[in-house]
């Protein structure tokens, strides 16, 4: 490829920005979107440890990636700490530290980078830069889905200019991992979900159940990753050490799962998402025991109009292979 082509290929990277709580598998996601994608930023969003940990984690992975420092070549906004209705004077969103560890990287506990957050609001940084590239900028959402809602109340003329939107949420008739019937992100701020997915935005959803079905990786996956040798495979293995034994305990999973990432390598891949179909879905707001609950409308049985395409397929190799290339090239 000569110098030309080359910088040709990079102009034509997609233009995304990501939306994060991030510890854990958000890590790892992120990391894969930087390698695919021209990331324009990162927004925060309350979700699975505590805000302030979330953005330091955030800015450490950006600094793995070898994309950070202080001039913040990939920005970094803080946004909504808490679900869209929570009261202002509330508790802090739903933690979840036994998942990932007290910091959310698995108890590695990584020095502060030294990037620092950027200023203004991310639900303000989404709105001008859709409004900078309409039509070609396309959201990775894998948190919940607070900093979108807000962004569309504010101004609902984003909706259109969106290019595409995925989402790591919610379960297609499957067993939640927060509650029997919920998954994390859903759960956390169902009204916000329920809003996002009805706004018109075309909308890709990757569920929890694809994650336990094709993205777990278990001890011979986790050696062959260690094996590669490289700074990004021993960040991998750090920040999924509790995890791990939290599946094993809880989920009675043999391994770690990585369900943002499957959304990223769905986004950078399409082929790698082997099976899909568009149905109808919304979110649970009130029920007792289901709040959160992503209703799938497979047999059409509702009526309504099919608003969201569902991942129903993956071709797990290709999304290993994918993983592999990703954290062989962070040397």
């Amino acid at each position: 490829m000569t110098s030309n082509q080359g910088n040709s290929a990079a102009k034509e990277r997609r233009k995304v920005i990501i939306d994060t709580d991030t510890a854990g598998d958000d890590t790892i996601a992120i990391l894969t979107a930087l390698h695919h994608f021209d990331v324009l930023g990162i927004m925060m969003t309350g979700g699975n440890v505590q805000f302030d940990q979330e953005v330091e984690n955030a800015l450490y992975t950006i600094q793995v990636a070898g994309k950070g420092g202080a001039d913040g070549k990939i920005p970094v906004f803080k946004g909504c700490e808490r679900p869209l209705l929570a009261p202002w004077n509330s508790p802090s969103h739903l933690t979840v530290e036994d998942v990932h560890g007290s910091d959310g990287m698995g108890g590695a506990n990584f020095p502060l980078a030294e990037q620092r957050p950027s200023e203004g609001h991310a639900v303000d940084f989404l709105i001008d830069t859709v409004h900078k590239y309409p039509g070609e900028v396309t959201l990775l959402a894998i948190a919940p889905l607070t900093n979108i809602a807000m962004a569309i109340q504010k101004d609902p003329t984003i909706v259109p200019e969106i290019a595409h939107l995925y989402v790591m949420g919610g379960t297609n008739n499957a067993l939640g991992n927060i509650t029997p019937a919920a998954e994390y992100n859903f759960y956390t701020d169902p009204e916000a979900a329920s809003l996002v997915l009805n706004s018109g935005i075309p909308t890709t959803m990757v569920g929890w159940e694809m994650c336990t079905d094709f993205s777990l990786m278990d001890d011979e996956d986790h050696a062959q990753i260690s094996a590669l040798g490289t700074s990004g495979a021993e960040f991998f293995i750090a920040v999924n050490k509790v995890v791990m034994q939290f599946n094993k305990k809880v989920h009675r999973l043999s391994g770690t799962t990585h369900p943002d990432t499957l959304l990223m390598a769905v986004a950078a891949d399409e082929s790698v998402m082997t099976k899909s179909n568009k149905y109808f879905v919304d979110v649970e707001t009130k029920g007792e025991w289901t709040r959160g609950y992503s209703v799938v409308d497979i047999n059409g049985r509702l009526g309504r109009q099919p608003n969201v395409r569902v991942c129903e397929g993956i071709d797990r190799p290709r999304f290993k292979q994918m993983l592999l290339d990703v954290l062989g090239a962070i040397r």
